[in-house]
Order: structure tokens, then C-alpha cells, then sequence
């Protein structure tokens, strides 16, 4: 697989949001992000920055009500740009991990392309609200996301005082297991890393 292939654009519109998303999975961490929600577009930077990865998010939702759509939708549509970028998972690394530290917070972020979605989260947030962001929309990006990208996904935060630096560490740690987990390793080219021979 050539990693020059390895990019998406997806449009998902709904009476609710009207979402595109682009990526690259062999980028440079640049980010142009306009979801109307700036601590989401913050965290989404994360993701870039971190995880390597080239990506534009144009969202437009019902934000008259409140973020609830437009952050659920944006992971549904960040999942199928990933799943359709990584395409057949040939050669893929398949698993990802890493452990994030901000300040007092601390998190871990473990990432399996499976082809099977599935996400347990377990952050305690001590605040309900950063900044416009509600925390509890953190559940549904993810959720979206594996339902989407067809993998299973574990989050932890493991310490944290502060809900800015719990959420910071989660994203940040599943930039970097992302970029783990989808790189390609020369060792496997062309191989499926399954015994099943199928992902």
C-alpha cells in the first residue's frame, strides 16, 4: 500500500448537521477546524497535531439547541473518512496505545482496528461544561467514531483535577494511539494482521 492513497473526504447531511470531513492519514498535523464549538475545535487539533494526521472539519449543526448533534455527527463522519482511508488494513500496525500526562491529569487511550466497534470510557469529569463544551458529548464523538471506523476503543483517565485537562489528555492520547495503530509496518507489507485473515 502507498501511503500517498491513504486520504478521505466525507459528506454526511441531515436535517440536524451538514458535516465534511477530510483526512490524511500520512499528514503533518495540520488542522483547519470550523465546528462552532472553539474547545471542541481545540480538542479536534489535538487529534491532528497528534495522531499526524491532515484534517479539515466543516460542521454546521443545530447549535440553537445545544452541541449534542454537531459532536456526535462529527465522529460519525471522522469514522467512515478513517475507516474508508485505511481501506483494506493491509500492512497496518492494528493496534495503538499511549499514556498522556497534562498537569495533574493523566490518561490512557488503547485502539484496536478490529472491524468490530466497541468503546468502554471511563472519565469522571469534575466539571460538566469547558468552555461551551459539554463533557458528556466526549461519550458520543467517540461513540460515533467506533461505530464508524469499525474499531475498539478504550479510554481512561486515570488522574485529574481539572475537566480541560482530563479531556486534553484524552484526545491527545487517542491522536497518538491512532497514529500508532495506523501506520504501516514494513515487516507485514501486504499482510492482514489477523490469524482470521480478514479485519
Amino acid at each position: 500500500m502507498t501511503t500517498s492513497t491513504r486520504t478521505a473526504e466525507v459528506t454526511r447531511n441531515t436535517k440536524e448537521t451538514q458535516i465534511r470531513v477530510r483526512v490524511d492519514l500520512d499528514g503533518t498535523g495540520e488542522a483547519k477546524l470550523a465546528t462552532g464549538i472553539g474547545f471542541f475545535d481545540h480538542m479536534l487539533d489535538q487529534v491532528a497535531r497528534h495522531g499526524l494526521i491532515d484534517l479539515e472539519v466543516d460542521a454546521k449543526g443545530d447549535l440553537h439547541i445545544d452541541g449534542h448533534h454537531t459532536v456526535e455527527d462529527v465522529g460519525i463522519t471522522l469514522g467512515m473518512a478513517v475507516a474508508q482511508a485505511v481501506g483494506d488494513k493491509k500492512g497496518l500496525v492494528r493496534y495503538g496505545h499511549s499514556y498522556v500526562p497534562l498537569d495533574e491529569a493523566l490518561s490512557r487511550v488503547v485502539v484496536d482496528f478490529s472491524g468490530r466497534p466497541g468503546l468502554h470510557m471511563d472519565v469522571p469529569f469534575r466539571s460538566g461544561m469547558v468552555g461551551g463544551f459539554d463533557t458528556q458529548l466526549t461519550y458520543e464523538f467517540f461513540q460515533g467514531f467506533v461505530n464508524h471506523a469499525l474499531v475498539t476503543l478504550h479510554i481512561d483517565n486515570l488522574k485529574g483535577q481539572n475537566a480541560h485537562h482530563q479531556a486534553e489528555t484524552v484526545f491527545k492520547a487517542f491522536g497518538r494511539a491512532l497514529r500508532m495503530a495506523m501506520a504501516i509496518d514494513p515487516r507485514a507489507a501486504g499482510v492482514i494482521p489477523s490469524t482470521k485473515g480478514s479485519l
